[in-house]
């Protein structure tokens, strides 16, 4: 069968789609430039946690996903998702290498009332000055008359399953009114509510400042945390107390960084666009430098734990991570800020391992059985539900909780050290 809808990029936005729309009875196709992730779903096998393998088969089964690494399949369908990384240059400049290449790859084969829709995070203006004259000029239509154009932004969350891709409001907003009309009817064929706005722009700042929200708010607790440090007052009493307020407070925790695709990267987008129209996004830019700085400052914290708490240096100490995924109960490192503490701890002379029951590879190492007692310090990076952190606490020599996954064990026990 014909598919309907072609999906560029097999990934973590890519792959929630496809199930959703296929679930509504819409044939997917997905186009991405690894064969062999191809030919895994095309034997209904996933590589994307939220989406089973179980279930992905009876979609496949039921001809409803398929995958190929041939673009000129979008010449047969009605409408194209674009659902690729926007990650930054190593200057921390917005990198849309995959965004352009997917566009010029799909130009020759688009069509008259092709409906095109751009998910990936970006800054405002990508879609009317990157995509569309690439598409333009690599079919000869225009867009708003031969064909649709829109911004619609992922809003996937690896892991949860009270929101997902079906039950998460969509906005969406195109270069025209037609173009914002025909996405939206596009993804209310499956997604249980569509929010229109106004134009591209509108919907690619909204995307921005939901993560520019999240932050900022974190760098604030980070911030707290470490001059809670200098107070020597505890900074995760002060968070529960705050958020007892039933109204006026929205609790964000301190932790090791930021990590996932979106929250780290994501303000930046908005720094280097801002500053086309003479303006500096301060303190967007000051919440990215305080939450940069928060591995080295957790390495400070295991160097004092080390030394006050066991007579040790760093230099020479058996360390083990616990967790390096980016958040808990998953295994998704993508910008883990797991990353830059262990090379951190390894450039400080530390022998490191980690144990992750979600990752089984990280940065060179394989992750180690969970044994608190083999090491000089136990280090509570990422807190997945399935540790057992009281039997930690009592098995470790030395542990630092930078995730107050210890709870009430942790803060009675002279041997654990909180963030």
């Amino acid at each position: 069968m014909t598919p309907e809808i072609a999906i560029i990029g097999a990934g973590y936005v890519g792959m929630p789609h496809a199930q959703t729309f296929a679930d509504a009875g819409r044939r997917v196709v997905l186009v991405d430039v690894q064969q062999s992730v191809v030919d895994g779903i095309n034997r209904g096998e996933s590589h994307i946690e939220d989406v089973p393998s179980a279930d992905l088969k009876k979609l496949v089964d039921a001809g409803l996903v398929s995958a190929t690494t041939d673009f000129a399949v979008v010449a047969d369908c009605e409408a194209v998702v674009i659902a690729v990384p926007t990650p930054l240059s190593p200057q921390r400049e917005p990198d849309l290498g995959y965004v352009e290449g997917a566009s010029r790859a799909i130009a020759p084969h688009l069509k008259k009332g092709h409906v095109v829709v751009l998910e990936s995070t970006t800054y405002p203006g990508t879609t009317r000055e990157v995509v569309q004259p690439a598409l333009e000029s690599g079919s000869g239509l225009r867009a708003g008359v031969d064909f649709h154009l829109a911004f619609a932004p992922e809003r996937v969350d690896p892991g949860r399953t009270d929101w997902t891709t079906k039950s998460t409001p969509k906005v969406v907003g195109g270069i025209d009114a037609e173009s914002t009309k025909a996405a939206a009817t596009l993804y209310r064929t499956a997604l249980e509510n569509v929010h229109e706005v106004s134009t591209a722009e509108a919907a690619e700042l909204t995307k921005l400042l939901e993560n520019i929200f999240r932050s900022v708010n974190i760098a604030l607790v980070n911030e707290l945390a470490q001059l809670c440090d200098r107070m020597d007052i505890d900074v995760w009493v002060v968070i529960e107390a705050a958020a007892t307020k039933p109204f006026g407070f929205m609790r964000f925790e301190p932790g090791p960084g930021l990590g996932g695709h979106c929250i780290p990267l994501d303000p930046y987008y908005l720094a280097w666009k801002a500053r086309e129209f003479d303006f500096n996004t301060r303190f967007v830019e000051l919440a990215g430098e305080i939450n940069n700085n928060m591995p080295y400052f957790c390495r400070s914290v295991i160097s004092q734990a080390l030394n006050h708490g066991a007579q040790k240096s760093l230099k020479g100490s058996k360390v083990l991570l616990v967790g390096v995924a980016y958040k808990a109960d998953i295994g998704d490192v993508r910008e883990s800020p797991a990353e830059k503490l262990l090379t951190l701890l390894r450039n400080a002379g530390a022998d490191v391992s980690y144990h992750d029951p979600f990752v089984a590879e990280f940065d060179g190492l394989a992750s180690v059985p969970l044994d608190p007692k083999a090491y000089d310090c136990v280090v509570i990076v990422t807190a997945h539900s399935t540790v057992d952190y009281d039997r930690l606490v009592d098995d470790a020599k030395l542990v630092v909780d930078l995730r107050n996954a210890t709870g009430a064990k942790g803060t009675g026990s002279d041997k654990v050290f909180k963030l």
